[in-house]
């Protein structure tokens, strides 16, 4: 018997292609609403003929958190349960009876298992929490890019429940441009200048579209703020400054921000393993094989955002048995390249590798 009504909210714009399967996910819900952005396909259409509740605006300018806020007024005030997706994404089925055990009166939000992608065998490649789940009141969306569901009432503190028996995943178009995001997370510096995670996010971006000293310069700003205290983000933008230095050929300056990196929060294996294949990419092979094992020894990470899928899924194993090669120990070379093989067998070089360091070993 339902407990509560669940309703889900989204956000689309040209989304024609994703529409059948993500209703059918979303078909446990009592009600599905979406705002529709200016779709000049069949969207709007598909999502009708699946009696979707659908309006259309057009948001000028553009913001994501005004669009998410929008389509979060189109939810009925006597909802008790919203969710919060977009239609890229597909909730694994049975998850209604899995909120409606869980879920307390109490509750405000959920905390739940999100795969972001997927590595070419199918296996989560980026897993971790996600947070979109939540009461229909005391909630407004907040930043014009990687918006934030804030919690507004003063009176009362937020209630979590987390949980691994919902699990969201993420099939995204890679056509799809993020022209936009580098202006908005501009302005979202511009609107909340102490902001971290909009610093470290505005960072990133710089270094994505090859911005190396903007992206440097904005990573330190993120250090250096008083609210940057998550030491994995501060890890990650340690790692960050070093990929940028390392592109500037400033090799010094990268070893410097890698090392930092490890000291910030040792308890991660991305930056033993960017380090280690920097010192790889350098030929300094016994550094490499030291950080790479001690990357090994490190078990995986916790389910955060900032996780690299190189740390998992057979690129150290892959970088340790050539530099084992290169320092002629065949057998820890073999013993690696075994590893690696088996992670990753559909990669031509490691099969090629593989055959000729079994040569070696077996001579």
């Amino acid at each position: 018997m339902k407990k509560y009504k669940v309703c889900v909210y989204a956000i689309c714009k040209n989304e024609e292609h994703f529409v059948d399967r993500w209703v059918k996910s979303m078909s446990e819900a009592d009600a599905i609403y979406v705002l529709d952005t200016g779709s000049t396909d069949n969207t709007v259409n598909k999502l009708k003929e699946h009696n979707v509740n659908v309006k259309t605006e057009i948001i000028k300018p553009w913001r994501f958190d005004v669009a998410r806020n929008k389509s979060l007024d189109m939810v009925p005030a006597d909802c008790d349960i919203c969710i919060c997706t977009d239609l890229d994404e597909v909730i694994e089925p049975g998850w209604r009876d899995t909120l409606e055990k869980i879920w307390q009166k109490n509750t405000n939000r959920l905390r739940y298992n999100y795969n972001w992608s997927f590595d070419e065998y199918g296996v989560p490649a980026v897993n971790f929490y996600i947070e979109k789940i939540h009461q229909r009141q005391d909630y407004k969306w907040t930043h014009p890019v990687h918006e934030v569901l804030t919690y507004l009432n003063k009176d009362h503190p937020e209630t979590y429940i987390t949980t691994d028996d919902i699990t969201v995943n993420h099939y995204p178009d890679h056509t799809k441009s993020r022209s936009s995001y580098l202006p908005l997370l501009e302005l979202s510096v511009k609107e909340d200048p102490d902001d971290d995670r909009n610093m470290h996010y505005l960072g990133r971006e710089y270094m994505f579209h090859g911005e190396w000293n903007k992206a440097i310069d904005t990573l330190i700003k993120h250090l250096s703020l008083p609210k940057a205290t998550w030491k994995a983000e501060r890890c990650a933008s340690m790692r960050f400054i070093a990929r940028c230095y390392q592109n500037l050929n400033r090799y010094e300056e990268t070893r410097m921000w890698y090392k930092k990196a490890t000291l910030e929060d040792p308890s991660l294996r991305e930056p033993f393993v960017e380090y280690g294949i920097f010192e790889y990419q350098q030929e300094n092979y016994q550094l490499a094989i030291k950080l790479l094992e001690k990357a090994l020894t490190i078990p995986k990470n916790a389910k955060i955002y900032i996780n690299e899928p190189s740390s998992y899924d057979g690129t150290v194993e892959d970088i340790l048995s050539i530099c084992y090669f290169n320092i002629n120990n065949i057998s820890k070379s073999y013993h690696y390249v075994t590893i690696a093989h088996q992670m990753k067998p559909n990669d031509t070089r490691i099969t090629n590798n593989y055959k000729l360091i079994q040569d070696v070993y077996n001579k």
